[in-house]
């Protein structure tokens, strides 16, 4: 989904704590600026890292050496390793969600827009495979609390019901979305495995998204 981890890490050292918190136009100060610029930084070195050597190359002392913050700012975002997987897959919805934003799926049936949206999401994270390994892999382990399942059932609900939001979904809607996007992951991960290709994915899909979505 994304096409560049590129970092710029700071001088040596860390800032945080230098730049006060005078108002800046916008009414957004330029520490919390500078805080979330910080905290994108570090999710991009993560990334990096991870779509090179998976989720054993994100370190957090290399996150933190990659990303030019003192490994005590690490912990301060991200408290656990964990949390930094997710802050990741985070972003790599965000780049989704933004690509479905410019370019919506115009097909014609509800089953074909959530395939749209699947495939389109697959070829993204197979442009680097060990970040999506990392990611899926590390979703499935889980012990913290991740968005990744109800932001793509909410993805899936808004392309395949013409807007229709989680919130006025109904429970039959929210549980056909939501395993839908469960088949998804597994196929991704066989995909991984070297055990489904692109065009067995996309025909299970088809076939999945067709049946669930039938009345949606």
């Amino acid at each position: 989904m994304r096409t560049t981890h590129a970092t710029t890490a700071e001088p040596s050292g860390d800032i945080e704590g230098v730049i006060d918190s005078h108002p800046a136009p916008g009414g957004h100060s330029v520490r919390s600026r500078s805080q979330h610029q910080r905290r994108k930084r570090i999710v991009q070195a993560a990334a990096a890292l991870a779509s090179r050597g998976g989720v054993e190359a994100m370190q957090m002392r290399t996150v933190a050496e990659r990303a030019g913050v003192a490994l005590g700012t690490l912990y301060r975002y991200f408290p656990s390793k964990m949390d930094l997987v997710v802050a990741v897959v985070g972003e790599e919805l965000d780049l989704l969600e933004s690509s479905i934003e410019r370019r919506p799926p115009g097909a014609a049936t509800p089953a074909s827009r959530a395939v749209d949206v699947l495939m389109r999401a697959t070829r993204g994270l197979m442009r680097e495979p060990e970040l999506a390994d990392a990611l899926i892999r590390s979703l499935i382990m889980a012990e913290v609390q991740t968005p990744f399942g109800d932001r793509m059932t909410g993805l899936l609900l808004r392309v395949s019901a013409d807007g229709l939001s989680i919130e006025d979904a109904t429970e039959e809607q929210l549980d056909l979305a939501g395993s839908l996007a469960s088949v998804w992951v597994q196929e991704l991960l066989e995909m991984l495995r070297g055990r489904r290709t692109y065009d067995q994915i996309q025909r299970r899909i088809e076939t999945a998204a067709t049946r669930l979505l039938a009345d949606v």
